[in-house]
């Protein structure tokens, strides 16, 4: 084996879960969630979580590891997802990371170095956030570091807090954290676009389905359970308007309609930080012979990759 991991990435709804398994499937692969909220028990309508009967056989790593009301980080999940790829690398077998959480996928194949934290200027900043709000927080962060509020969501406080602790303690902004892209182990990163219509037509139908495949029961065992507690669980799209609805704030048509759009000013966060990575080679997620693009691409920037070829037939060649 060569080392490479292929990682699956791009927006929310365009097929990522799908095309992880069969090229797992052709190639002998293993698969490594690398979302997020795909990391929570219990957390499985609103994440579009792939089913035990959806991975037809395939090992997956990493999905409902964390009970909601653990916090999550970056930091904690690279550590968890490079003991899974070279667990599968070991085992002969090829990883493929899958998901569309961006800094969470350059943790898992990149040089990053998370700084540290300091419990005074959290507990500071925390409670900032909780008088005056995200968005406040959010513009002090665009006027700090531009990029780093160009990705992060103004509603995303638990991000907010922890750039702007970034900054306070090491007198760099977020975002020059990140390495450059070209540390880190081999990887082939395949990207998967939509147009603009088509995605934002996928995201209503995925939500839609959502509250039709009962979120709302999910949501509730989930408040159960703690949810509200959770930092980060507790802000996942689709449960933090629920819970707004459970809590008499919204009708449930208006959590709903807020859960789309969320969902879709995500989609473009999501995008814009995929695009800059040069790494990325971006295919058609509409494409009938996506599977075979991404398998030719494999093939053609990591051989070793590739699916194994049939043994050459023993019969002779007719005359």
């Amino acid at each position: 084996m060569s080392g490479h991991v292929v990682a699956i990435v791009g927006a929310t709804a365009t097929g990522k879960s799908r095309l992880a398994i069969e090229l797992a499937l052709a190639l002998g692969g293993e698969v490594v969630n690398a979302d997020s909220m795909q990391l929570y028990r219990g957390m499985d309508i609103g994440t579009a979580k792939v089913t035990a009967a959806e991975r037809n056989g395939v090992p997956h790593h990493l999905l409902s590891i964390w009970d909601v009301t653990q916090t999550a980080s970056a930091a904690g999940y690279q550590v968890l997802a490079r003991e899974a790829i070279d667990g599968i690398l070991a085992r002969g077998r090829v990883p493929i990371l899958a998901g569309g959480s961006g800094l969470y996928v350059r943790a898992a194949v990149d040089d990053l170095h998370f700084p540290g934290t300091d419990p005074n200027v959290r507990e500071r900043l925390e409670a900032e956030l909780h008088r005056e709000g995200p968005a406040a927080l959010h513009a002090r962060l665009s006027v700090l570091d531009p990029a780093a509020a160009a990705v992060i969501l103004p509603s995303n406080g638990r991000r907010i807090v922890r750039a702007l602790e970034v900054i306070e303690l090491s007198g760099r902004t977020f975002s020059a954290t990140l390495p450059g892209y070209d540390s880190g182990r081999p990887s082939v990163q395949i990207g998967l676009g939509l147009p603009r219509d088509e995605l934002d037509r996928r995201i209503t139908a995925r939500v839609d389905h959502m509250w039709q495949a009962g979120l709302e029961a999910e949501v509730r065992a989930l408040a159960g359970a703690g949810l509200r507690k959770g930092k980060t669980a507790s802000r996942a799209l689709g449960y933090q308007q629920m819970l707004r609805y459970l809590d008499g704030e919204w009708a449930l048509d208006a959590a709903r309609e807020e859960t789309i759009k969320a969902t879709k000013r995500f989609a473009r966060r999501q995008e814009s930080w995929f695009r800059r990575d040069p790494r990325i080679t971006w295919l058609d997620a509409t494409a009938a012979n996506l599977p075979a693009q991404a398998l030719d691409l494999l093939s053609a920037q990591a051989p070793a990759c590739s699916p194994p070829r049939p043994p050459p037939d023993p019969r002779p060649a007719p005359a």
